[in-house]
């Protein structure tokens, strides 16, 4: 599949029809989340099997809602039903251990709607039920393949896109087949086992600056409204920044490598670690590897996790020593058994690629991924110390 995403500019009636219909979305979500939530606490008590309305239950219950609040038939019905399919496998992935707890929907946040149906993109127009008449489009890349539905979204800067998700499956060329092992990290997003070391930086020194700002303008003004949409402004610049870094670094490596070697990383898990939460969830590890995924497979390559939990910080590549005295604070180590001198972030890159390796040779998969050529075009890679820095402002 690919996903096309361009700027929508409704008039004037047209967004006020489209905040009504992220206003509908949002109350069905909200209404049947807070129905299943009682439920849940209910069935928890009592021990009972049932423990939330699945889809064809709050469908059920959604005609007798839009009796009682007529304003809910303004809405497209497929786009409300689309919303009880989402709150459905939210709650499956909640059961499957996967996700967290659903959570209430504010108008604070970005909004959204799904259109399941009967989208076209007629010239520089969408057109989708209730809007006829079509809502101008930039449309900036030529679109292939058959849509399979859109995504109307509104962000917190008052900002209208459409995400078209088609059933196009795009192929690339790859210009070589060498194979890479990465370390994703908090000073560095990514250090491969070449030795190159990828960081974005932004300035965020003005975040904090329109945090007082809010702070000082008064509850439901005008001037602590245009506050506030300037921090939003701000914080969607640094985010699309991130976008971009990680679009083009992780074209740039699935481009080059046939095989990517990557942590299984507990990431959820991580973020519980208050002093690092911050960093982390900054450097966006989750997205990163989304893309490192499926641009991957686009190229003819494929990505392999290692074991979770392996050490691979704390073992040295050269003789592999395991050092059960590295605290996160050394960036580099003298191996006490070989003498090496270790930089912790490539050290990590190294064993990583090496353990997926030795992994797919134990299951007798290696030569299927790699040829004796490419393994030892890794060893000369492996020897490689130059680390270079790709800063992005």
């Amino acid at each position: 599949m690919q996903s096309y995403k361009f700027r929508l500019q409704p008039n004037k009636e047209q967004r006020k029809k489209l905040d009504n219909m992220f206003g509908c979305s949002r109350f069905v979500w909200n209404y049947f989340l807070d129905l299943n939530n009682k439920i849940y606490l209910e069935a928890k008590e009592k021990d009972l099997k049932k423990k939330h309305l699945n889809y064809y239950d709050c469908a059920n219950k959604l005609t007798g809602l839009k009796k009682e609040n007529e304003w809910l038939k303004e809405a497209n019905s497929q786009a409300l039903q689309q919303t009880l399919k989402d709150l459905d496998a939210a709650y499956n992935r909640f059961f499957q251990k996967k996700s967290g707890f659903p959570k209430f929907k504010s108008k604070k946040n970005n909004q959204s709607f799904r259109v399941p149906q009967f989208f076209e993109l007629k010239g520089n127009h969408s057109c989708f039920p209730k809007f006829k008449e079509g809502i101008k489009t930039v449309v900036h890349r030529k679109v292939e393949g058959n849509i399979r539905y859109a995504t109307i979204i509104k962000t917190k800067t008052n900002k209208y896109f459409v995400s078209i998700t088609n059933d196009f499956e795009v192929k690339k060329k790859r210009i070589s087949n060498n194979s890479v092992g990465l370390d994703l990290g908090i000073k560095d997003l990514v250090v491969a086992s070449d030795g190159q070391k990828y960081n974005l930086k932004i300035n965020e020194d003005n975040i904090k600056f329109l945090h007082k700002q809010i702070s000082k303008k008064k509850k439901g003004s005008k001037n602590r409204k245009k506050a506030i949409l300037k921090l939003a402004k701000r914080y969607e610049k640094i985010d699309n920044q991130k976008q971009d870094f990680q679009h083009k670094l992780s074209d740039k490596i699935c481009k080059e490598n046939k095989l990517i070697a990557i942590e299984d990383l507990n990431i959820t898990g991580m973020l519980k670690n208050h002093c690092l939460a911050k960093s982390m969830s900054n450097q966006s590890w989750y997205s990163f590897t989304t893309k490192i995924e499926y641009k991957s497979k686009r190229y003819g390559g494929e990505v392999v996790k290692t074991k979770r939990f392996y050490p691979s910080s704390k073992t040295c590549n050269h003789c592999g020593y395991i050092n059960q005295a590295l605290e996160l604070k050394d960036r580099e180590w003298e191996c006490p058994k070989c003498k090496t001198i270790l930089d912790r972030d490539i050290n990590a890159s190294k064993n990583i690629l090496s353990q997926v390796l030795r992994e797919l040779n134990l299951k007798g998969e290696g030569s299927t991924r790699l040829k004796p050529a490419e393994l030892s075009s890794i060893d000369e890679a492996v020897k490689q110390e130059a680390t270079r820095s790709l800063v992005y402002w």
